[in-house]
């Protein structure tokens, strides 16, 4: 983030035109003292950047009376030029620092002002998908997360976010979670699930916790530590305050007679005519495609893992079977 942050500033739009009159003047000198005095190039160009630099090493110096009033250019410009420029970063630096110190300042008061609101914890896949669905009904959340590329993008999105690890409590009282309705528990291993699932409930009993798993015998520990639903990367519920927000993500098997076989993504219709969303496809082989292109061409026998509201999946469910 920081090293983001410094690329930022280094090519903002003055500092951008500073080092390009830098580079103009560079050259120019460098060229100048070639001609003017005769020198290498290399020793033209060691004596601008001393010029610049205002070092003044004494080793090389103009003799001729061209070189001199070349030099005088050089001093009044150069030197001019190099401390604009510093200061132009500076400026940008400074500023930047204190543009992100303000932002999350109003970030800050504005997680605390959040009642009924819903903890995402981890900013996965699932996670994308549920903060993706909760904007889009308005419904105020905070995301816990600690990876540096994925809070960019959380903050490209303007969503109001946690940076730190959902594992530790103070990241959960941070984000509200005795004032939450929710919790999601999206983490990458079963076992940082499992403790926020336990530590959530302990820090507000109240909390409607939903919990994701990969390994079947982590289903009875995360209930049993109290998620109120668990979830295999085939169902997402959330209760909303305005209504029940369910999309289901199932397998759709397609059957050998089905009419979307041998049609692409898009001309099947799933997207325009029923909002499904490909998230993978499993081949009959058992290997998966993520991510799908809308030039994908289905096939007999292909699992077409979609995300959508109930009633379409299983409307085109029916299609599939056909």
């Amino acid at each position: 983030m920081e090293m983001r942050g410094i690329f930022y500033v280094l090519l903002s739009r003055k500092v951008k035109v500073a080092f390009s009159f830098l580079f103009l003047i560079t050259i120019a000198g460098t060229a100048g003292y070639h001609f003017l005095e005769g020198w290498s190039l290399a020793n033209s160009f060691y004596a601008t950047i001393v010029t610049l630099g205002t070092v003044g090493f004494g080793d090389f110096y103009p003799v001729t009376s061209g070189g001199k009033v070349f030099a005088i250019f050089i001093i009044v410009f150069g030197v001019g030029t190099m401390a604009y420029t510093v200061a132009m970063i500076m400026e940008n630096f400074m500023e930047g620092r204190l543009r992100r110190m303000l932002g999350r300042g109003k970030l800050e008061k504005r997680i605390k002002k959040m009642r009924n609101h819903y903890i995402i914890c981890g900013c996965g896949k699932i996670g994308k998908l549920i903060c993706g669905e909760l904007a889009h009904e308005k419904v105020e959340f905070v995301i816990v997360e600690n990876n540096p590329e994925v809070i960019q993008a959380i903050e490209d999105n303007e969503f109001a976010y946690i940076n730190g690890s959902a594992t530790e409590d103070k990241m959960l009282l941070a984000a509200g979670i005795e004032r939450a309705k929710g919790v999601v528990c999206a983490l990458s291993t079963d076992a940082d699930n499992l403790y926020v699932v336990l530590a959530a409930k302990e820090l507000n009993p109240e909390a409607y916790i939903l919990s994701r798993f990969e390994d079947n015998a982590s289903e009875r520990r995360l209930i049993n530590a109290g998620a109120d639903r668990v979830i295999m990367l085939d169902f997402i519920e959330i209760t909303t305050r305005r209504e029940s927000l369910a999309l289901r993500m199932e397998e759709l098997d397609v059957c050998k007679g089905s009419p979307v076989v041998g049609k692409n993504l898009e001309d099947s219709g799933m997207r325009k005519e029923y909002g499904l969303i490909v998230v993978a496809i499993k081949k009959e082989s058992g290997q998966m495609a993520f991510n799908p292109m809308a030039s994908y061409v289905i096939e007999s026998e292909d699992k077409l893992i979609a995300l959508g509201e109930e009633e379409n999946l299983a409307k085109f469910s029916g299609i599939c079977q056909m």
